[in-house]
């Protein structure tokens, strides 16, 4: 009894003495950056969510490990042996590698030395579902039944001896593949056995998104937001987007490391934000117009660009217009800024021939030269309803930044969640909630286009600058393809309820006195406000007690001289109008009036004047509207709450 006894004690005091020497061990991060791209800035905030201080190797030094688009980093390789050979004694230190430019952590120290021990391993590669940089080599891996199979040097940890030995096996020159030395080593089974190295075959720690995209998902916890591996039901800490994934890690970035968090909303969105009102002047920002197309309510879109609330002396005001029969208004507009206190005035003709791509590069170009602080972009169809959006861009502080504006009841707006690989439009899984307000928050997404916010620090780095062209794509797709490549990030923003809308450019006419009259149908906010009176949805929703009898016959014994609508090619607009607008106060006005929205189609000359802008319509169906007081009546003649056209 007394040896069973002891047994046990001694049996429990080796299983305490193993759990403090386990929970003695301590955890080291080390990672590699030659430039603090927008990658490496997210890398390093995502570690110290979770109270890491990433120790950096080589960072303001030349890179020389080759172009990373291929194989090559053996630099890596030799910058991290160096660095651990200060640490091969220390038995007890752990050390934790991953790259950094594509790399997220999700967890704390103690979660990751968890899952390490695990293992039961001296070192634990990441490990992903394609054999890179030699597919020849897949044949020599070991077998795997349930997980990922091949190894992937984004991600080591392991202990600082055993880490030391694997970098120490062999040399290799700065340009050579890291993950092909690795690989290497791996496959010689000796090696294998005596490094006791093992790949994390099921995520359970490191997850490599590339080709296996749809083995991931969002698990949206009440104090974080985590990544799960559907496939193998665990919950990696270390998110890394290798090769083309970085797109779907930008997506993911939106919402990992309490970033975005359900029921808090966006807490990285107060990160970083310029106080505008304590710096000594407003940032000075080349306002740069691009009217490239026919454009309805294209005075409306100059006006609210001339109205924001920003200091007209820290504007600099870039006009470029393609379009002949905008002419007019713009050189009249650009005539009355030309009063007004802006830094500089430049307008490009429709006359100049001067392409887009190269006219946006002339705006840029424009911005350096005046040493501006920030460049913003502002194409025809988008109306900034909110004076404050410029203001409210260069608060939050973002690189590059476009605030989220769509069409009025559409879906169609200035950023896209998704792209495809050849740059297109793709539907992200958050697009609806984003795009209607139901989440809202500063988002990292691949396209961008109509109005944008570029800072002084994208505009300056030549490996950075915007640049319009692409493989003869449209400049909206090429400047966004182009930030993709050099791993730019673009960010749409709704934080706040409201920046403006979008006009639709897809059917406009061209041919007519007032084109904007025929956009009742595919602009019908803005055609409200332009043309229809002010009180009429008052007049609408006031209380009515008229009725006003049918005429005998229907008909009136007034001369008149009327334009029929089919004769100016209105008559589609026009019922739509008497629809829309004439049957709804008629069936107020007069109780018991049921209408189908049609009657005479036409308009009277002459119409008298009531409104300094523009005349007042007038139809003829003998009963169905409401007149207007003041106005000169004869029996049977009434006026309607729209005001339309110059009389």
């Amino acid at each position: 009894m007394k040896e069973l006894l002891f047994l046990i004690l001694l049996v429990a005091a080796c299983y305490l003495t193993s759990a403090k020497e386990q929970n003695d061990d301590k955890l080291m991060y080390i990672t590699i950056a030659s430039n603090e791209t927008n990658g490496y800035k997210r890398f390093m905030r995502s570690a110290s969510i979770y109270s890491f201080t990433p120790k950096v190797l080589g960072m303001g030094s030349e890179w020389l490990g080759g172009d990373m688009k291929y194989a090559g980093g053996g630099y890596k390789v030799n910058l991290l042996r160096k660095e651990i050979e200060k640490h091969k004694d220390k038995k007890d230190l752990v050390i934790l590698f991953t790259d950094s430019y594509d790399v997220i952590v999700t967890g704390e120290a103690k979660d990751i030395l968890k899952q390490f021990r695990s293992f039961n391993a001296n070192i634990v590669f990441s490990s992903e579902d394609s054999c890179w940089p030699d597919e020849s080599l897949k044949k020599d891996y070991p077998l795997v039944l349930h997980g990922y199979r091949y190894l992937n040097s984004g991600g080591i940890i392991g202990y600082a001896p055993s880490l030391y030995k694997l970098l120490s096996t062999n040399e290799i020159e700065n340009t050579e593949d890291d993950q092909l030395y690795y690989t290497k080593i791996f496959l010689d089974a000796d090696l294998r056995k005596s490094l006791k190295i093992k790949l994390d075959t099921q995520a359970k720690l490191f997850q490599n998104l590339n080709g296996v995209i749809e083995d991931v998902a969002l698990d949206f916890q009440e104090d974080d937001t985590r990544l799960i591996n559907t496939a193998y039901h665990t919950a990696p800490i270390i998110i890394h987007g290798n090769g083309p994934s970085k797109k779907h890690l930008n997506h993911l970035g939106n919402y990992l490391a309490k970033s975005w968090v359900k029921g808090l909303g966006c807490l990285s969105c107060s990160e970083n934000q310029l106080k505008l009102e304590d710096l000594k002047e407003y940032p000075k920002v080349l306002v740069a117009v691009f009217i490239s197309l026919p454009t309805p309510f294209l005075e409306e879109t100059l006006e609210k660009i001339a109205n924001l609330d920003y200091p007209k002396n820290r504007i600099y005001l870039f006009i470029t217009n393609n379009v002949a029969i905008h002419e007019d208004l713009v050189q009249k507009f650009v005539a009355e800024r030309k009063k007004e206190d802006y830094i500089g005035v430049k307008v490009i003709s429709s006359s100049d021939n001067i392409k887009e791509w190269p006219a946006r590069n002339l705006a840029i170009e424009k911005c350096i030269s005046i040493s501006c602080d920030a460049y913003f972009n502002v194409d025809s169809e988008v109306h900034l309803d909110n004076p404050a959006v410029l203001k409210l861009l260069l608060s939050y502080n973002r690189p590059i930044i476009a605030p989220i504006i769509a069409q009025i009841g559409k879906l169609w707006s200035t950023f896209w969640g998704a792209v495809t690989e050849d740059g297109f439009y793709a539907r992200s899984s958050d697009y609806m909630d984003i795009v209607n307000g139901e989440r809202r928050g500063i988002w990292n997404v691949p396209y961008i286009y109509g109005v944008y916010l570029i800072q002084k620090s994208v505009l300056e780095n030549p490996e950075t600058k915007p640049d319009y062209v692409y493989n003869l794509k449209d400049h909206d797709i090429a400047m966004a393809t182009n930030f993709r490549k050099k791993e730019v990030f673009m960010y749409a923003v709704n934080l706040d309820n409201y920046y403006g809308h979008l006009v639709k450019t897809d059917v406009v006419s061209t041919t007519n006195l007032h084109n904007d009259l025929w956009q009742v149908n595919a602009n019908q906010a803005d055609w409200e406000v332009r043309y229809l009176h002010p009180q009429y949805y008052e007049a609408l929703n006031a209380t009515v007690n008229e009725m006003d009898p049918r005429l005998n016959g229907g008909y009136e014994n007034v001369p008149t001289d009327d334009i029929h609508m089919s004769q100016i090619g209105f008559e589609q607009e026009w019922l739509y109008i008497l629809k829309e607008y004439v049957k709804p106060m008629a069936e107020k006005l007069y109780f018991g009036y049921n209408s189908d929205g049609g009657g005479a189609n036409f308009i009277r000359q002459n119409c008298p004047v009531v409104n300094t802008k523009v005349g007042w319509a007038l139809i003829h169906p003998g009963r169905l509207t409401h007149y207007h007081e003041g106005l000169p009546t004869t029996k049977g003649t009434r006026y309607i709450l729209v005001s339309f056209i110059d009389p």
